[in-house]
């Protein structure tokens, strides 16, 4: 869908760097990233590969940048903050769209549930697929209740037919 120029961006809940995999570009990580490690000394940040390749000789894992011991996931842990900048580029773009596709979410997280609110209040329609019922299903122009591995390439041939 994105290479069709038929999707802006990915806004996910996710943490484990699959979107990009499949070779998404413009993806927001509104619970940071389990790919990039923090050091909470100095804020630098490296690929949590390079860290882990490290592991065999330098326990624990020191910065690269100022020798601390205390690095992190940039996953977000319960109590913590999401990123700002994430955050900030999802309600901007959900005022922005046309059509809001939320694809396997519970949409009971928050603040994450409220882009696609936001999305709808700004006047884009919105489509829910989800196993589940949501409770935003009343809001959705269209509710696909199914698996979005089998969902997600029907509505990608029915885009680009």
């Amino acid at each position: 869908m994105e290479a069709a120029g038929r999707l802006a961006a990915i806004v996910t809940q996710n943490t484990d760097g699959l979107h990009q995999d499949s070779g998404s570009t413009h993806v927001i990580e509104l619970h940071g990233s389990g790919r990039m490690v923090q050091c909470l000394e100095c804020g630098s940040r490296e690929a949590r590969a390079d860290v882990q390749r490290r592991l065999d000789t330098e326990m624990p894992p020191h910065c690269r940048s100022c020798g601390s011991i205390f690095l992190k996931p940039t996953v977000v842990l319960f109590g913590e903050p999401m990123p700002a900048a994430a955050l900030n580029e999802a309600f901007e773009l959900a005022r922005q769209t046309d059509v809001m596709l939320v694809v396997g979410s519970s949409l009971v997280v928050y603040p994450a549930a409220e882009v696609p609110l936001l999305a709808v209040q700004s006047g884009a329609l919105m489509i829910v697929v989800n196993a589940e019922p949501t409770p935003f299903d009343r809001f959705a122009e269209v509710v696909i209740h199914g698996r979005s591995g089998e969902v997600l390439p029907e509505i990608g041939r029915l885009i680009s037919g």
